[in-house]
């Protein structure tokens, strides 16, 4: 009976070993402005490699889950979501790693998106205010979008149109921005539908 105990642990370990060593679910990736650097959410931390390859390297270390990087225009600084608070809030963290810097404090879950082009506020979604009195296209699938300064500080709705996945164009002055009416799944492959679909603004 002692041969189940024993195979379990090295079940266990062998699996350890390749996830170590073949690591998947490497998601969120984002390459730097500057083309120098790909930062990705692996295992809930932050991780940084050169686009040339390389070695992988930690930029947060922490029990909660740090996902959804963005990075700044002058590819120096990180937003990222984290529930190290118990609740997803956004932070900040330098690209040469550091003390992550909290930014918002809403009970609701905060997901960056973007920097703005003069990289003082940083755009992202949340659901900090009613639903049926203050969006326009009421859905409990997308959030609103708000904007807070790099700096910290005050948090101002940007739309109250819910959208998510927001890019800006350098001109500052068109945003795409991803329309879910239908609630497509992101993670699902091949996945085409009238309902799917970006919207500029």
């Amino acid at each position: 009976m002692k041969i189940f105990p024993a195979l379990f642990i090295f079940c266990s370990l062998w699996f350890a070993s390749i996830a170590e060593n073949s690591p998947t679910w490497l998601r969120y990736s984002a390459i730097s402005p500057d083309g120098n650097s790909i930062v990705f959410t692996y295992k809930g931390d932050l991780w940084l490699v050169p686009t040339q390859g390389g070695e992988a390297v930690p930029i947060t270390f922490h029990e909660a889950h740090d996902f959804m990087p963005v990075w700044s225009n002058d590819s120096k600084t990180i937003a990222f979501s984290s529930d190290r608070f118990g609740n997803f809030d956004i932070f900040t963290v330098s690209v040469n790693g550091g003390t992550p810097k909290r930014l918002t404090y809403h009970s609701a879950p905060d997901y960056p998106y973007e920097f703005t082009t003069d990289n003082k506020f940083i755009v992202f979604g949340s659901a900090q205010k009613d639903l049926a009195e203050n969006r326009q296209f009421p859905t409990g699938s997308q959030p609103e979008v708000y904007k807070v300064p790099l700096t910290g500080g005050q948090v101002q709705q940007v739309w109250t149109t819910p959208a998510e996945d927001i890019s800006i164009h350098k001109n500052g002055n068109l945003w795409v921005y991803h329309d879910k009416k239908g609630g497509e799944n992101a993670w699902r492959k091949h996945h085409f539908k009238s309902s799917a679909g970006y919207e500029i603004c």
